[in-house]
C-alpha cells in the first residue's frame, strides 16, 4: 500500500481519491472497502469523496477505469502506428495479456466474481468500466484498419472479441483458478492468435505470410 501524507491540493484531490480507492479495491475487494478508509488514505474528507463520485459504486467505476487506462493506450492509433500489421497486432496482444495476467488483476477479478453473486450490479459496473470499454476501443482500431485497407472485416466488434479470446486462451481461466503465469505459453498463444487473425482478415498476403 502506498503511503500518503498531508492533504492534497484541490487539483490533486480526485486523483488521490482514485489512487486510494484502487489500492483498497484491489487489496481488500469491493465489499470490504469503506469510504471512510479510502478518504483517510487519500487525505480528504468523506464528504469530498461523495462530492466527486456520488457513491461507492461511482468510485469503484472510476478506479476500474483508471486501471484500464493502463492498457487502453495500446489501442490508440498513435501508440501502434508504426510497424506492419503483424507487429501492431502482436504488440496489442502482448499488452492485453500482460495487463490481465498481473497478480493484482487476477485477485481483483476473483473478488469481483465472488461479490457479484450477492450484488450483480457490481459485476455489471466492472464489465462496463473495464472489459467492455476496452473492447469498444479495440473495435474502433479494427475499423480504422479496415477503412485503411489493411483488413477485410464485416463485424469489427466480433473480430475484436475473437482476437482477445485467442490471445488469452485458457491462460486467463487457469490463472483465476490458481495456475501459474506461463510466459512462454502466453507468447505462443499471442503468436497463434495473430496468425489466425491475419489469415482470416488481412487483405495483404504479405501480412498473412510474413511469419
Amino acid at each position: 500500500m502506498r503511503k500518503r501524507t498531508g492533504r492534497p491540493t484541490d487539483l490533486a484531490k480526485r486523483e488521490a481519491i482514485v489512487d486510494a480507492a484502487s489500492d483498497a479495491f484491489f487489496r481488500d475487494g469491493y465489499a470490504a472497502s469503506a469510504i471512510e478508509q479510502i478518504a483517510a488514505e487519500a487525505g480528504v474528507s468523506k464528504v469530498t469523496v461523495y462530492n466527486h463520485f456520488g457513491d461507492k459504486r461511482g468510485l469503484f467505476t472510476a478506479a476500474v477505469e483508471r486501471e484500464c487506462e493502463k492498457i487502453r493506450g495500446h489501442f490508440s492509433l498513435e501508440s501502434i502506428g508504426r510497424g506492419g500489421l503483424r507487429e501492431r497486432l502482436t504488440a496489442i496482444g502482448e499488452a492485453m495479456v500482460a495487463f490481465l495476467s498481473r497478480d493484482e488483476m487476477v485477485q481483483f477479478e476473483r473478488r469481483i466474481a465472488a461479490e457479484t453473486e450477492h450484488e450483480p450490479a457490481i459485476g455489471i459496473a466492472f464489465l462496463d468500466a473495464g472489459p467492455r470499454r476496452m473492447k469498444r476501443a479495440f473495435t474502433v482500431l479494427i475499423e480504422a484498419m479496415r477503412d485503411s485497407g489493411e483488413l477485410q472485416v464485416e463485424d469489427a466488434e466480433l473480430a475484436a472479441e475473437q482476437f482477445a479470446s485467442m490471445c488469452k486462451g485458457l491462460g486467463d481461466l487457469e490463472r483465476r483458478f490458481g495456475a501459474g503465469n506461463d510466459h512462454a505459453r502466453n507468447a505462443q498463444r499471442i503468436a497463434g492468435a495473430v496468425e489466425v487473425f491475419l489469415q482470416a482478415y488481412a487483405l495483404d498476403k504479405t501480412d498473412r505470410n510474413n511469419a
